[in-house]
C-alpha cells in the first residue's frame, strides 16, 4: 500500500512538471511518433497486398494441378486428363446445366511501359469454355470477349493504362503473328496485377504447348471440397492435386509480402533504436535536473522502487501520445494510398491491428528508454540533497 500511495504521488508530480521541461518532451514525442508513423504506413503496404490479392477469393473455388507442381507455372494438364476433371462430382453447373470447369494456359507476353518505355512481362491466360461462370467478378468495360479459335485477346484496364498499345481495336505481335486486342475488362477487386486473357486452345497452339498449367473449378460450396478431393484420389487414372483458390493467392503474393515486411521491420527497428536513444537521453536530462528533488524524496522516507516505477511510467506515458499521433498521421497521409511494388499494384491500409502494434511498439520504446533513466533516479545519493542545502 505504502509504494503504491508513494507511486501515484512521484509520478503525479513528474507530470504536473510536464510544461517545464516542454523541449524535452516534446523531443521525445516526435521520436516516438516519427518511428510508429514510419513502421506502420510500411507495414501498411504489406497488408495492402495481401489485401489485392485476397480480394477476389472464394471459399468455393479451388485449382487442379499436376501432383508434382509447386504452383501453376510447373503444373501440366494434359487436355484428356482435363475433360475427365470436369465430369467429377461436386462441381457447380452454369445456368446450361455445364460443369464450371475452366482449364488454363498461361504463357508471358511482354509490354513497353508507358512512363519509361522499357519492356515488362506479364501472365497472359489462356482461359477455355466457362471463363466468366468462374469469374463473375471479370466485368467488361470496353469492346467483347475474346472468340475461341481466333488469335483475340482481353486485357485489364491496369494493362491498358501502364502499357502502350493495349487498348481495345489495337494489334499486338505475339509469337511472331498479331493478336488482336478485342476487350478491356475491370476485376472489381484484386486487380492489382496486370492481366490477359484469351482462348485456351488458341494459346496451346500458337506456343506449342502439349497440356494446361491448371483446371479451375467451382464446388457446389465449400463443404463439397472434401468429396472432390477423395474422387480424385481414388481414380489413378488422376495424377492430379487440388488447392483452394486461397491457399495459391497467398503462395502468390508471399514474396511480395515477406520483402515488404523485412524492409518495413528493418527500418522501424532503426527509427524505434533511434527515438529509443533520444527518449533515454531525454529522461537522463530530466533525472540529473531533479537530483535534489530525487535525493530529497529519498531522504524523506521515499524507497528506491517507486522512484523507479515512477521514471518507468513517466516514459510509458510520454510514448503513448507519439503512439497515436504516428498512427493517426499514417492513416490520414497513407491509408488508401496507392502503390506499386514488384510489378503489383494495390491500396496501402492501415488498419486496427496495426494501430495495436503501432501501440505496443511505441509502449517498447517506451520501457527501453526509461529503464536505465529510471534505475539512475533511484541511486542518487542522499547526500546530494544536503550539500545542495
Amino acid at each position: 500500500m505504502q509504494f503504491l500511495k508513494q507511486l501515484g504521488m512521484l509520478l503525479r508530480m513528474n507530470l504536473l512538471s510536464v510544461p517545464q521541461r516542454l523541449g524535452l518532451t516534446c523531443t521525445t514525442v516526435i521520436g516516438v511518433t516519427c518511428a510508429v508513423g514510419v513502421l506502420v504506413s510500411m507495414l501498411a503496404m504489406g497488408v495492402g497486398a495481401q489485401r489485392e490479392a485476397m480480394g477476389n477469393v472464394r471459399p468455393d473455388r479451388v485449382s487442379v494441378l499436376s501432383v508434382d507442381a509447386s504452383g501453376p507455372g510447373q503444373s501440366n494438364i494434359p487436355p484428356d486428363i482435363a475433360a475427365l476433371i470436369g465430369d467429377l462430382p461436386g462441381i457447380r453447373r452454369n445456368a446450361s446445366g455445364q460443369p464450371i470447369a475452366v482449364p488454363q494456359a498461361i504463357v508471358f507476353i511482354q509490354g513497353r511501359r508507358n512512363d519509361s518505355g522499357s519492356l515488362v512481362g506479364f501472365p497472359m491466360t489462356g482461359a477455355g469454355t466457362g471463363l466468366t461462370d468462374y469469374a463473375p467478378e471479370l466485368h467488361l468495360t470496353a469492346g467483347r470477349m475474346f472468340r475461341p479459335g481466333l488469335l483475340e485477346l482481353i486485357v485489364s484496364n491496369l494493362c491498358a493504362r501502364q502499357f502502350q498499345h493495349f487498348e481495345v481495336g489495337d494489334t499486338r505481335l505475339i509469337q511472331g503473328v498479331e493478336w488482336r486486342v478485342v476487350g478491356n475488362f475491370d476485376l472489381r477487386r484484386g486487380s492489382g496485377s496486370c492481366a490477359a486473357y484469351t482462348d485456351a486452345n488458341t494459346v496451346l497452339s500458337a506456343f506449342r504447348r502439349g497440356g494446361y498449367n491448371e483446371v479451375n473449378v467451382v464446388l457446389r460450396s465449400s463443404a463439397a471440397f472434401d468429396e472432390f478431393v477423395n474422387t480424385i484420389r481414388a481414380n489413378p487414372l488422376l495424377q492430379v492435386k487440388v488447392e483452394r483458390e486461397a491457399e495459391l493467392a497467398e503462395a502468390g503474393v508471399e514474396q511480395v509480402h515477406g520483402i515488404l515486411n523485412f524492409v518495413s521491420y528493418f527500418v522501424g527497428v532503426v527509427l524505434a533504436a533511434a527515438a529509443t536513444i533520444g527518449s533515454a537521453n531525454s529522461l537522463y536530462a530530466l533525472v540529473d535536473s531533479r537530483r535534489s528533488e530525487l535525493a530529497t524524496l529519498r531522504a524523506i522516507g521515499f524507497s528506491d522502487a517507486p522512484v523507479i516505477a515512477a521514471t518507468l511510467l513517466e516514459a510509458i506515458v510520454l510514448a503513448i501520445p507519439g503512439a497515436l499521433i504516428g498512427a493517426g498521421l499514417a492513416w490520414l497521409f497513407f491509408n488508401g494510398l496507392t502503390a506499386s511494388s514488384l510489378g503489383f499494384s494495390f491500396h496501402l491500409a492501415v488498419t486496427p491491428s496495426l494501430a495495436t502494434l503501432g501501440m505496443g511498439w511505441a509502449l517498447g520504446m517506451g520501457v527501453l528508454g526509461g529503464l536505465l533513466p529510471a534505475i539512475r533516479a533511484a541511486r542518487v545519493p542522499v547526500t546530494v540533497a544536503l550539500r545542495a542545502k
